[in-house]
């Protein structure tokens, strides 16, 4: 399977509590909902095609957790995302839980790195990281996810986790596609390509 992290992120890298101030209070933060004034029609379409592709969903413990409260609780058969979102496998990246209440579930015990690689390396349909940032940067690092597909948001936050932090390896990402929507989120979409390639500048005419 093919491994894809999307994210909701700020213009400074922000992924905590995208959705409202009272989805994710970690740590003490104050300033979640950032994500919900620039949703609007291309952000909906653009992420129930990303929706499409999934065979399966990756989450680690507290997203799950997250995801198996609000999600069941949406039963508007118009809307976009819940009928996937529930009926979808889970696979859930934990050693404290023995068991997950939304279902159809599987927990992954053991080095996550080793886990998803095996689970990873099953046939079928995109497997998605959604949320779940701490995860979805450990296995970046790790060299295991393919394709890393980012909205970001026209805001600075300036406090809360952040997707990628130090220390982390080197790693070159290939742009793949991005689109603007009208409230201004950017719609980024990369496929991993090994390490940050470097270079030394030698003056403007070695480009032109």
């Amino acid at each position: 399977m093919k491994l894809t992290l999307t994210e909701f992120v700020t213009l400074d890298g922000v992924s905590q509590g995208p959705g409202s101030p009272a989805e994710d209070t970690g740590g003490g933060f104050t300033r979640g909902g950032w994500l919900v004034p620039y949703l609007d029609e291309l952000f909906v379409r653009r992420t129930s095609e990303w929706l499409d592709l999934a065979g399966g969903l990756l989450l680690g413990r507290r997203t799950y957790e997250a995801f198996a409260r609000d999600w069941p609780r949406i039963t508007d058969p118009g809307d976009p995302f819940a009928g996937r979102m529930n009926s979808l496998p889970k696979y859930v990246v934990t050693n404290t839980l023995t068991e997950g209440s939304w279902q159809p579930a599987t927990v992954l015990h053991g080095d996550p790195v080793k886990t998803v690689g095996e689970l990873k390396a099953r046939p079928g349909r995109e497997l998605q990281i959604h949320g779940s940032a701490r995860l979805g940067a450990a296995l970046l690092a790790a060299g295991l996810v393919d394709t890393l597909r980012l909205v970001v948001a026209p805001a600075v936050i300036g406090s809360g986790r952040r997707l990628l932090t130090h220390p982390s390896p080197p790693i070159g990402l290939r742009f793949v596609h991005h689109e603007v929507t009208a409230k201004g989120l950017l719609l980024l979409t990369y496929e991993t390509a090994g390490a940050a390639p470097v270079g030394e500048y030698e003056g403007v005419t070695a480009f032109v």
